[in-house]
This record gives C-alpha cells, structure tokens and sequence, in this order.
C-alpha cells in the first residue's frame, strides 16, 4: 500500500472516529440543546488550537457481547488547546457514545490528559456529559474512577482544576468534580446527584424529578456545588474564558497582568454607597467596583450564601481575590455556608499567588439553634483556619461593623493581614451598642426611673467609646484610619509593598483544618 492509499485510509479511520455515536444519536444530542463533545472544546479553546489525542483508543469490555461493539474513542475526546493564548488540557465525554459510560480505556484516556497536565503545569478543564459507570465492565470501571480521583486530589493546589457539567454526572462520577477547584453548570442541561429520582423512590418512596434534584439552580443556591450558573453552553463557555483570564496556569506563577483601568466612577461614587445609618443595607459590589480596575468583577458562587461575596476584580492591573461580607443579605453575618464558601476560596487564592482583599461589615456570625446544630463553630473556624494559613499578601478593610468573632474571623491584624484600614465609620467592639449597654449596664437601667431613656443614654454612651475605628487604632489593631475615595489608592499601595511578601513555613507535614 502507498504512503497516499496509508493517508486515505488515516483519513477514512479518523473521519469514522470523530462522528462518535453517529447521526441518529448527534441529532438526538442536539435536539436536548446540548452540543456534541468535540463542538463543545472547539467552542471553549481558541480556532486552530484543538490537538487530539487517543482518537483510536477502543474499549476493553469483553462480557454481554461488548467485544463485537465498536465504541469511537471509547466515548470521550481529549488534547491540548488555548484559551486566549493560556495553554489548556481538556477532555470531554461523548454522550452519544453509549451515553458517555465511563470504561477502563476511558478512564485512562482521561488520566492520561490529566498527567500531561501535572507533567505540563497547565490547567485541567473536564467536560462531563455521561451515564456514569459501565455497568458491562465491572470493577474495571470504578477502578477508572479511583484513578480519576486520586490525580484531582495529587493535582489539587498544583494546576487550576474546571469541571463543566453539561449533562448527566450521577454516582461516584460527581466526585471528581467535587475535588476540583470551580464547577461550571448550564440550567436544564445540568444533572448532579448520588442517586437518582428512581433510586430515591424505591428505597425511600419519594418522587422528585432530575431537575429538582439535582439541577443546575439546585446546585448552585442550594447545594453550593457548582460556582457558576448559565443559562446556556455558549454563555458557560464565556465564563471559563473569563476565569482563565485571572488565574495563572499553575502554583509556580502568577496570573498574567492587564493594562491598569480605572474603575467607573460615573457609575460608582464610592461615597454615595454605603448609608449614613449603621443598620441600613448596602450592596457591597458596589463597593468593589468603585475601587477596582474598570469596575470588573467576577463573583464566584454568586448564587449560594450570598451574605458573603467572593471573586476575582484587578487592582493596577494584577488579580486580586476579594471576600466581603453582604448587608444585603442577613446583615452579613457568617454562618455555616458563608464560612465554607468563603474559606474554600481563601485556600484557592492562596495556593495560587493571588493576593487577597477583603471588605468587612457584619454584626458577626449567625446565632440560633439551627447553626449551633449544623455545626456553625466547626464550620466557622475553616474562615480562621483559611485566613491564618494564607500567606499570600493580605490586606483588609473595615467598612462598617465588625463585631466579636465576625471582626477576628474577617483577616483582621491577629489573623496576621499585612495591612488593615478603616474607614471613619467603622465600629469594632465585642458586639453591638444595645447588646452591650443591656449587659454592661443592665442595673442602672433596671433601677433607672425611665428605663427606656437611660437604655438609650448608655446606648450612646458606648456608641462614643466603641463605635469608630479609634480605640483599635490606639492599639496598633488598625495601620490606618482612611477616607472611603482613598481606598484604591491605599490598597494599591498595599499590593505594590507586599509584592514580594515572603513568609517561611514551620517544617511540618501538613495543618488539620477544621473539615
């Protein structure tokens, strides 16, 4: 055979390959609004930069009559690409391939990628769309996840890690997403969960749809699983564009810096923002796009916890990670679920070189029995344990209130911030004015002629003496007191001197934070 009839036939092989499970089920695939496997990598890395590889892999199951049945690269497609000049591994499953199940050959064609990515020191990104296990292969199939698994987890603080969940991903498949780093979801498209609605109704008798379940909305307000919510795959595509831009591609770097931009200040006066009147709400984004580079932010996990704000904005230029507390939403206080969100992305940051910034406006963490049961002190101490074992440059800013614990939790100065500020109108103390004057003061106002009227004089008495950043300040707790239009100029600075921050580590294993 001739070097042209050996090209014909390459050309014949792939050209079968790449048409996966074939027509009848790409139509099918469509009509559910979902892209096929390698539409949706061309889609996500830059034109002309897709390599593949192990398009000729096939599959390894002998049983039920699987050695007569031809599976095109054994259901997924993997390879290199760009995104926006970054350099990616990817792999995506083909649901049109027996539903995208997971099989020995194509386990291994994932961890495959993924070594190229340790070996490489690129981001991971993984398109999930499968049935879950093949059940025909056994034990070969859950060892494919245990392979899985253990490379997210030896991969974990080493490269950025994406999962984007653009269909189906039931049983133990939904652990490797849960070790990665960001999780990307699509309403309607989207399914996660353990077991599904046919499961839950034989064993416990109660019927719920896939989208109830274990949707994309569920996922990202109830569960917190996933990080970003999108109505469609073009408009997910768009937010991982958008994330790569402001990670770097592995531990050793730092994320690419950008022309520095001012932010919009015709549509954010920072003085205008936050209330005169301590208990009235603000929107802490606004806030953050007043101060920030172009007014830029992108929040992660905006739907889940919202009383706490966290995502990625650029100060001159370089990436920033911000966590802030909401007023908008329950005061801002931590609870179970903020302090989760915010301590996950905390250790993100810190294990990729991004400075941390944080805004700090809460009366502290949430009372009630609910959160005592859920286990509020367990779950809250993984914000001190983040924030203490952060040794990238820290720096915080006190807006408002910061009462109790919520005030040492936020990165203040005994968490070791390299800089805390304050605007004039902070208020640091152990908790609330009327809470401590009812406590402090509580026989003379039981023995007041006018209770009421000696409860608010002792009010404003403590207001005096705690409520303003002075006292902390008097005690080296605060570096300075600032006016809210210096802020950028201030934390632009704080970047720029922390720069080159270096903390020596004590010679241990590793610390046990509060799981």
């Amino acid at each position: 055979m001739s070097l042209r009839q050996k090209t014909l036939e390459l050309k014949r092989r792939m050209q079968d390959a790449v048409q996966g499970g074939g027509s009848q089920a790409i139509e099918k695939q469509k009509s559910m609004g979902k892209m096929t496997a390698r539409e949706r990598i061309l889609a996500l890395v830059d034109a002309k930069s897709f390599h593949e590889y192990d398009l000729f892999v096939e599959h390894a199951g002998k049983d039920f009559d699987m050695d007569k049945k031809y599976l095109p690269g054994d259901g997924v497609v993997t390879g290199t690409g760009t995104i926006s000049g970054y350099p990616v591994a990817i792999y995506a499953q083909d649901f049109t391939v027996v539903g995208g199940s997971l099989g020995y050959m194509h386990a291994k064609k994932i961890t495959k990628i993924m070594d190229h990515a340790l070996k490489m020191k690129i981001p991971l990104i993984g398109i999930n769309d499968s049935g879950g296990a093949r059940i025909q292969e056994g034990v070969n199939s859950l060892a494919g996840y245990g392979e899985i698994f253990y490379r997210n987890t030896q991969a974990s603080g080493l490269i950025p890690q994406l999962s984007v969940i653009l269909g189906p991903c039931a049983g133990g498949a939904v652990y490797s997403p849960a070790l990665t780093d960001f999780v990307f979801v699509v309403d309607k498209i989207s399914k996660m969960f353990i077991t599904g609605p046919e499961v839950i109704k034989t064993v416990l008798g109660e019927e719920i749809s896939m989208e109830a379940l274990g949707g994309a909305r569920v996922q990202c307000e109830v569960s917190g699983n996933a990080h970003f919510f999108a109505e469609s795959e073009s408009e997910c595509f768009d937010q991982i564009k958008n994330l790569i831009s402001f990670i770097p591609w592995n531990n050793d770097k730092k994320a690419d810096t950008f022309p520095k931009k001012p932010p919009k200040t015709k549509l954010y006066k920072i003085e205008d923002i936050v209330p005169d009147d301590a208990k009235q709400p603000y929107d802490v984004r606004e806030v953050i796009k007043a101060i920030f580079d172009d007014s830029e932010f992108l929040e992660v996990q905006e739907l889940f916890a919202a009383n706490i704000v966290v995502g990625f904005a650029r100060l001159s230029g370089e990436s920033v990670g911000i966590v802030a507390n909401q007023p908008m939403v329950m005061a801002g206080v931590l609870d179970v679920d903020s302090s989760d969100k915010a301590g996950r992305f905390i250790r993100f940051c810190d294990a990729f070189n991004i400075p941390l910034v944080t805004f700090v406006d809460l009366p502290g963490y949430l009372p009630g029995v609910d959160q005592e049961h859920a286990g509020v002190i367990r779950h809250g101490a993984k914000v001190l344990y983040a924030y203490s074992e952060a040794t990238v440059p820290k720096t915080t800013v006190i807006l408002r209130k910061a009462y109790g614990g919520g005030y040492i939790a936020m990165c203040s100065s005994h968490l070791r911030a390299d800089f805390v500020f304050a605007w004039p109108t902070a208020e640091i103390a152990v908790m609330g004015p009327e809470g401590a004057a009812n406590i402090i003061f509580r026989n003379e106002i039981l023995n007041a002629e006018n209770p009421d009227e000696m409860r608010k004089l002792k009010i404003k008495e403590y207001k005096k003496k705690f409520a303003n950043p002075y006292v902390a300040a008097a005690y080296g707790y605060i570096d300075a007191v600032i006016e809210p239009a210096d802020t950028r100029h201030h934390l632009m600075h704080a970047l720029e001197i922390s720069r080159h921050k270096s903390v020596r580590r004590s010679n241990k294993k590793h610390g046990v934070p509060p799981f």
